[in-house]
């Protein structure tokens, strides 16, 4: 899926705090949107959905940063919770989606991420059949309705952002291999 849509998905959950605990909604929004893009910067260095994608691990410390937020709320607390939260739904739902390889509806490879504790690989399923296909454009629209009704200033501004560039790469992803000769 592209970062957009992970980013829409992780400010979507923080919506609820809203109403909950509007004081702390502006550090887990930013705490989200931050973890739901993190993992894909292991498209730069390392290897792609093994490097910084932890399925496990990011769950795990999204409970534990999660329960102390809980307990003691502070905006520090909230952030990190969500972006270990945002993060964890990112490496889990990319195994929904394509393989990892530059042309993913050639469905060469069989690696959609990595689950370190296992030391294996998940084999992708394909319910989102490519980054950038018209079904994750779909998601990523989908996701920035809720935020974009409850927040303003920097995140209502990041979101129309993150839907600005979906547009442009789904409109563009098939042609984006050839064009950088990879």
């Amino acid at each position: 899926m592209m970062a957009t849509t992970h980013a829409a998905v992780g400010l979507t959950l923080v919506v609820p705090l809203m109403w909950v605990a509007p004081e702390l909604a502006g550090a887990a929004a930013v705490g989200a949107l931050v973890g739901g893009v993190f993992p894909d910067v292991d498209l730069f260095v390392g290897v792609h959905r093994k490097s910084l994608h932890f399925p496990v691990y990011y769950t795990v410390a999204a409970v534990l940063v999660g329960s102390v937020a809980f307990v003691s709320p502070s905006p520090v607390a909230v952030g990190v919770a969500f972006f270990f939260l945002s993060a964890g739904l990112h490496s889990i739902t990319d195994w929904f989606g394509a393989g990892d390889e530059l042309r993913p509806w050639d469905r060469t490879s069989d690696r959609a991420v990595y689950v370190h504790p296992a030391k294996r690989w998940l084999r992708p399923r394909y319910l989102v059949r490519y980054d950038g296909a018209p079904e994750d454009l779909g998601l990523t629209l989908l996701f920035a309705i809720p935020p974009l009704l409850v927040f303003d200033g920097g995140i209502r501004l990041a979101v129309v952002a993150g839907v600005a560039i979906a547009l442009f790469y789904t409109g563009f992803r098939k042609r984006m291999p050839d064009w950088f000769g990879i």
